[in-house]
């Protein structure tokens, strides 16, 4: 499990197809401190580490991954959003992020605030894919709290320290992002019968 608080970014060093697979070699700040078959959060993509040579380390997305998330968009250079597994007895700062994508989304706006920034972002709709006014979503493994919410559109505010250290100030209008969708309002939705 993890809470959507980025610890770091990694810079793909190494892409490598292999029938369907890909295996995708980063660099990070982190990476002394990993360790194989540990799983780690990319871009809110719960991987499993495989490999680890020096600075880099190796994780292997298979077909399903690379269908349902942005990391089949990636390049040499790319940077991803990191997080490990929250320990046992770890501070719960965001909120319940599982690692598993639901959907993409594209960013529609960025909207510079004098301070902060306004992020939109639109998606398929979907009866699971929901949001809610201050309620939580992870976009690209970050934890964040919807601003505005439609069916198929949110928005979110960042703060400079988020939008700095994390691959936010990357994107712009037409950006692919990866959406998990808060796990409580899934269970609500599936409750009520609307998937």
């Amino acid at each position: 499990m993890f809470t959507g608080i980025i610890e770091t970014l990694a810079k793909v060093e190494k892409i490598e197809k292999e029938n369907s697979n890909v295996h995708f070699t980063f660099s990070s700040a982190i990476t002394n401190e990993l360790k194989i078959d540990q799983s780690i959060a990319h871009n809110g993509v719960c991987l499993t580490v495989v490999r680890i040579e020096g600075d880099n380390y190796t994780v292997t997305a298979i077909d399903e991954t690379l269908k349902r998330t942005n990391l089949s968009d990636l390049n040499l250079g790319s940077l991803v959003n990191l997080e490990r597994c929250m320990p046992a007895n770890g501070r719960f700062d965001g909120h319940i992020v599982q690692g598993h994508v639901d959907a993409t989304g594209i960013c529609k706006e960025v909207k510079n605030l004098n301070g902060s920034w306004e992020f939109v972002f639109e998606h398929e709709k979907n009866k699971t894919n929901i949001t809610v006014e201050k309620g939580s979503i992870t976009i690209n493994g970050v934890s964040l709290t919807v601003v505005k919410s439609t069916e198929t559109t949110f928005s979110v505010h960042i703060i400079p320290y988020t939008f700095e250290n994390t691959n936010f100030n990357t994107f712009k209008p037409g950006s692919k992002i990866n959406l998990e969708f808060d796990v409580i309002g899934k269970y609500v939705a599936k409750l009520l019968g609307k998937n």
